[in-house]
């Protein structure tokens, strides 16, 4: 892969691995009257894809990202796709303090690729 190539494919992959996640993990929230066990199996099944495109997104990040930087790059993913799919979704805003919460995060994220040592 080229570079730039190398290093965008694993964040395209994880985008999108998490919006499988992040919809396996809340999107049964608007249908609280359906059996838990059947949620439960309905999100596995939607996990299952997440799976599918995490993997890989790790195994060939590694060739240009460390795995502290993979995860770092995981986190600040994973809350962005959370506010854009409980805003678009569940129709939940974002307070001021919990964007607060997510800048530190994001801060932490920046420390892992720019951090000495």
């Amino acid at each position: 892969m080229p570079n730039a190539l190398a290093r965008l494919a694993p964040i395209v992959l994880l985008v999108a691995s998490n919006g499988f996640m992040t919809t396996a993990w809340y999107w049964h929230l608007k249908f609280k009257d359906r059996p838990l066990w059947l949620v439960i199996l309905a999100s596995w099944g939607i996990a299952f894809f997440e799976y599918c495109l995490a993997v890989p997104a790790n195994r060939w990040g590694s060739a240009v990202y460390s795995a502290a930087e993979l995860k770092a790059i995981q986190e600040v993913v994973t809350l962005a796709v959370f506010v854009v799919f409980s805003f678009l979704y569940l129709g939940q805003k974002v307070s001021l303090t919990q964007t607060a919460g997510f800048a530190l995060i994001a801060g932490g994220a920046f420390l892992v690729f720019h951090g000495a040592g």
